[in-house]
């Protein structure tokens, strides 16, 4: 029960606010509210949210209080929702990170308490977090890799001789992540932000006890370790299985880190696949974190040691004075529109329990929201790296603005792949490429036969109807409409080649039986030319329409219209609780991929100035 307490927690308190019900998108905008007024009667200005964790929320703000000028401050507020235990891990953070005195760690300011409310506010870090930096620039280039590797290391060999009363007691930060660094483009420097993971190591970087004296060593509880998990994408083997937290393990997350910037991706899974040295990187640096990722424990912390310990060989390596960019071929097309409309894209993945070696049915029965991959990670237990790697590949493609479809079908000779993916900001276009590519990558290296589906949609454009009761239908409003899109250029209905709903058969992870009824209606629908995906999410007292559809046939708006009107005045008819989704591309135009075990080698130059 606690297990499926915990997923509903991840799921219901992270996902887009346009996904949640009417009550509770009402009372996350009251709170919000109510955090941004109680600052500003505080005295501080420009009051924002800018991020929303598992634990807290984060505002930032100027503060005139404590100082003659403007300061630009962050302030991180504890959910009222959580156990008290857990809200006091701000004041622990807040400690941890005073510890530290360094100009790429945020200063504390204060850490205060109001009522049950934990705050802690703090220096703000300037720039952007190199995930969202990801995200808009794509692969990295090899020269500001070599860089932030320079500046990781800087940082993780000050907090591993941090020193207290003249003795060395290493702090781990724990959970070293693309959006747990911030990068100012003015300076060029990294800031190294959320210390709510941290914790004072309790073995060095050899495994000896960091204990300094006998008392501390009869009281050390070396049985247990004091590690928070930090990000699945990111930590090392050791933090994952509950090992006793070490400088190791910020060796491990900036490997992680390294390494997804300079591919692209959003996570460490994709080694096997898309190596290090693949990446176009200077060979050594290359060779280093391939070895600080592997699978081999003793490799592992041999190549940490080279990479903490090459500081100067970094800093000296020959480097071109302009950035070197990889070129980006497409592997599929992605087409490219604008549009005035915010887009707010959420991934909707089904077929995709063949991916995993060990099937929990159970776990999979009680989680009920079509943000799953985006938010609740847990789900990648029993898959190995490479099918991790995937969902997170196609996990990633949601953080662009963007609709559309992929059917992605494994068989013995290669991968076959059908798509239709529609980007709505050309500025982003080469980023989302890349994006596309290492996914396509990353389903080459999967040797099984199966078949995933993944529906990409506008949270904003999602219908709500609610209800008050189980016991009651679900009744929409007589002004509510399904929404759809009709394309520039009328296209010709050629049978032969139009994908439909129904050609997949029924998928095994949904749980919603529609009613014949709306399943006839879909039927005639289907019969219409048009692409998107329309799914059914149905919770006790909450029914949620995610839809993105294109009208391609011109001549049939009405038709298509009506039938999409006919299935609201049918949902009274829906019983039962679960997602049923169906995905229409416009017509089948499959593209094959034959089966990898991994990139080949590529390298930076030796002489960047001759190339």
């Amino acid at each position: 029960m606690t297990e499926k307490k915990l997923q509903h927690f991840y799921i219901a308190e992270e996902q887009s606010i346009y996904l949640l019900s009417h009550k509770d998108a009402t009372k996350l905008k009251t709170w919000v509210e109510l955090c941004q007024q109680q600052l500003e009667l505080l005295g501080y200005s420009d009051i924002q949210l800018i991020g929303k964790g598992a634990y807290g929320f984060v505002f930032a703000g100027k503060d005139k209080v404590s100082h003659s000028v403007d300061e630009d401050c962050v302030f991180k507020f504890s959910r009222l929702t959580l156990p008290q235990h857990v809200q006091d891990r701000f004041e622990e953070e807040a400690h941890m990170q005073r510890q530290i005195d360094h100009p790429q760690v945020p200063k504390i300011i204060e850490y205060r308490k109001i009522k049950r409310q934990s705050v802690v506010q703090m220096a703000r870090a300037p720039g952007i977090d190199l995930e969202q930096y990801s995200l808009k620039h794509g692969p990295l280039p090899a020269e500001q890799i070599v860089d932030f590797a320079i500046q990781l290391i800087e940082l993780l060999r000050h907090i591993r001789n941090n020193s207290q009363q003249g003795q060395i007691r290493p702090i781990v930060h724990g959970d070293i992540k693309p959006s747990n660094l911030v990068f100012d483009e003015a300076t060029g420097k990294l800031q190294l932000v959320d210390w709510g993971s941290a914790v004072y190591a309790q073995v060095d970087a050899i495994g000896q006890s960091t204990a300094t004296n006998v008392m501390d060593l009869m009281s050390g509880d070396l049985q247990h370790t004091n590690a928070r998990l930090g990000d699945i994408y990111f930590i090392g083997p050791e933090q994952l299985n509950g090992g006793l937290s070490s400088p190791r393990f910020d060796e491990q997350g900036a490997a992680a880190t390294l390494y997804a910037l300079a591919s692209g991706q959003s996570s460490r899974y994709g080694k096997q696949i898309i190596p290090t040295t693949s990446l176009g990187l200077p060979k050594p640096l290359a060779q280093v974190l391939d070895g600080m990722l592997s699978d081999d424990a003793q490799l592992r912390q041999k190549a940490g040691d080279y990479f903490i310990n090459q500081l100067r060989f970094f800093r000296n390596l020959v480097l071109a004075e302009n950035p070197t960019h990889l070129a980006i071929e497409p592997l599929i097309p992605v087409w490219v529109r604008t549009s005035s409309e915010l887009i707010d894209t959420v991934v909707y993945g089904s077929r995709k329990s063949f991916l995993r070696a060990q099937s929990d049915d159970d776990a999979l029965m009680g989680i009920d929201d079509a943000q799953l991959e985006k938010y609740y990670k847990n789900y990648l237990s029993g898959m190995g790296d490479n099918e991790k790697a995937f969902i997170a590949a196609v996990s990633r493609l949601g953080s662009f603005p963007v609709v559309g479809g992929l059917a992605v079908r494994w068989q013995k000779e290669g991968v076959y792949i059908d798509s239709n993916l529609t980007l709505f900001d050309p500025a982003l276009k080469k980023s989302f490429q890349s994006a596309v590519n290492n996914m396509i990558n990353l389903a080459q290296g999967i040797f099984r036969i199966g078949m995933f589906k993944s529906c990409l949609f506008n949270a904003r454009t999602t219908l709500h109807v609610e209800r008050e009761s189980e016991q009651l239908p679900f009744v929409a409003d007589t002004s509510t409409a399904i929404p759809f899109d009709i394309s520039d250029v009328p296209e010709l209905d050629d049978v032969t080649k139009l994908h439909s709903y129904f050609e997949d058969g029924k998928d095994p992870d949904e749980y919603l039986h529609l009613p014949d009824e709306i399943m006839a209606e879909l039927a005639k629908l289907n019969l219409i030319h048009h692409t998107g995906c329309i799914i059914f999410e149905v919770l006790p007292t909450h029914l949620k329409i995610h839809s993105y559809l294109m009208l391609l046939n011109h001549e049939k708006h009405a038709e298509f219209k009506q039938h999409l009107n006919n299935i609201l005045k049918l949902l009274p008819s829906i019983n039962g609780l679960g997602i049923s989704g169906f995905m229409k591309l416009p017509y089948k135009d499959t593209r094959f991929f034959e089966h990898i075990s991994q990139l080949p080698d590529k390298f930076y130059p030796k002489n960047p100035k001759l190339s």
